[in-house]
């Protein structure tokens, strides 16, 4: 097992200011031309004026949205590829953003005038009884949950889900609604949306590093576990339940872009070692700032026009994608 080459503390603190600097840097560059002067006198509330309002009620809350998404969906990841033990795993494994997906067309095929808190409960209900229906299929065989069965049961569940949200949106011609929220993007977030999803992510993401040791203990080994005296039937329903709460207000809040969970773990790996306790607050810092450097060019590429973020995430992290999948898992760890 190879030592960090810098003490945890510092590594945190290296990270938390490179956050910073994305965050500035994600509130300066857009359309509309301003500068880190213009964002500092934003955050102070020392002048006021139109360009003063377009950061603080447009650019702020979207980057702040930005960082939580990142964030949520890294630590998700990193605890399903340590319950699991499997290095592709990401929060979709489980069947969670196809649930959600599929609820969320239901809830725009039948309650049309459906605000943001009830989307957001919706995308929890359906990303709850996804990873359910998949718990459940797995275990029906002799032998328990392992992480071959996970995948599988993983990938049918997600399947099933998916032909369900497209079969709604079609007949009940919701397909645009429903595509656009799949696309993923932090458009039109608002003060008000993260007065809802900001306490569900930070108590996720606490939960997790309360959790981490015992999680390190199941990446390794669940007779391991169990020898050490973990009840892991009950972490691992905590755990899950926190993955639940992660995934669905990311999801709530910027649609699929699952494939955060499962690029950044394997940076946080790579960086400070096998233990979560050490991965988790480091894999919520890399994708808070991976999430606002996404917006950010997905904002200015093509400026004044956006680009998807999704389509922005898969180009960026494709690369370490490829990596991950010809090394077997192992190329960042």
């Amino acid at each position: 097992m190879n030592r960090p080459a810098l003490p945890f503390p510092i590594q945190l603190a290296l990270f938390f200011l490179l956050l910073a600097l994305a965050f500035f840097g994600s509130i300066a560059f857009g359309a509309a031309e301003t500068s880190l002067r213009d964002v500092w006198l934003a955050l102070t509330f020392t002048e006021s004026g139109e360009k003063m309002d377009t950061l603080r009620e447009i650019r702020f809350p979207r980057e702040v949205a930005a960082a939580l998404v990142g964030a949520a969906l890294a630590v998700s990841g990193a605890i399903i590829q340590g319950i699991s033990r499997n290095p592709l795993g990401d929060p979709g494994l489980l069947g969670l953003t196809a649930g959600a997906n599929a609820a969320l067309a239901m809830a725009m095929a039948f309650f049309s005038d459906l605000n943001f808190f009830g989307i957001m409960v919706a995308c929890f209900v359906g990303a709850g009884i996804g990873s359910l229906t998949v718990f459940g299929i797995g275990k029906m065989q002799r032998g328990g949950l392992s992480p071959f069965r996970l995948v599988l049961a993983g990938a049918a569940v997600s399947t099933f889900f998916y032909a369900v949200s497209d079969g709604i949106s079609l007949i009940f011609k919701v397909s645009k609604s429903v595509t656009m929220w799949t696309a993923g993007g932090l458009i039109g977030t608002t003060w008000n949306h993260l007065l809802w999803v900001s306490p569900v992510v930070l108590i996720g993401i606490l939960g997790a590093i309360l959790f981490s040791r015992q999680l390190t203990v199941l990446s390794l080994s669940e007779e391991v576990a169990v020898g050490l005296g973990q009840r892991i039937e009950q972490i691992k329903a905590i755990l899950f339940l926190i993955t639940i709460l992660l995934a669905g207000a990311a999801v709530a809040l910027a649609g699929n872009l699952v494939f955060v969970g499962l690029l950044v773990p394997h940076i946080a790996r790579a960086i400070v070692g096998p233990d979560y306790r050490f991965i988790i607050p480091i894999s919520a810092l890399i994708g808070a700032t991976f999430m606002l450097l996404a917006d950010t060019l997905a904002r200015t590429v093509n400026a004044p026009f956006e680009t998807p973020i999704i389509a922005v995430v898969a180009v960026l992290g494709l690369p370490f994608f490829l990596i991950i999948v010809r090394k077997g898992g192992r190329a960042f760890s």
